[in-house]
């Protein structure tokens, strides 16, 4: 593990701030603050680049899971300019997380997201 861990957490919180942002004023100032302007996220189900592409793919997903929030599974770890860390996407009313997986993503200068690699690990029929 690397000794700047630091810089990896503060990427994946505001990651997560991002993907917990339902109103559209505070999801595109946390997309901003999380990503580069020329920053990617690319998953089995998107491949997209930019702030407004990004907002509308995690707008997409609050649409198909309301009341639904992103949480870390594990510890973030890290090595010269990437990370990785588990996720799970969690029932706010009865705490099941019909969805998890891992992403690995590579930082800018400015510790911001460059690009996110996700890897879905669970996800349910017709998801």
């Amino acid at each position: 593990m690397s000794v700047n861990t630091d810089r990896y957490q503060t990427a994946a919180a505001r990651y997560f701030e991002a993907w917990n942002a339902t109103e559209p004023e505070a999801l595109s100032k946390a997309v901003a603050e999380a990503w580069a302007p020329e920053g990617t996220y690319t998953d089995p189900l998107a491949e997209v680049s930019g702030h407004a592409q990004i907002t509308a793919v995690i707008a997409a997903a609050h649409e198909q899971f309301p009341g639904f929030v992103f949480r870390p599974l594990g510890p973030v770890d890290g090595h010269h300019d990437t990370a990785r860390f588990g996720w799970e996407l969690v029932n706010e009313t009865d705490g099941t997380a019909p969805v998890a997986g891992f992403d690995v993503v590579t930082l800018s200068e400015d510790g911001r997201i460059r690009q996110v690699l996700g890897f879905l690990d669970r996800v349910p029929t017709g998801a």
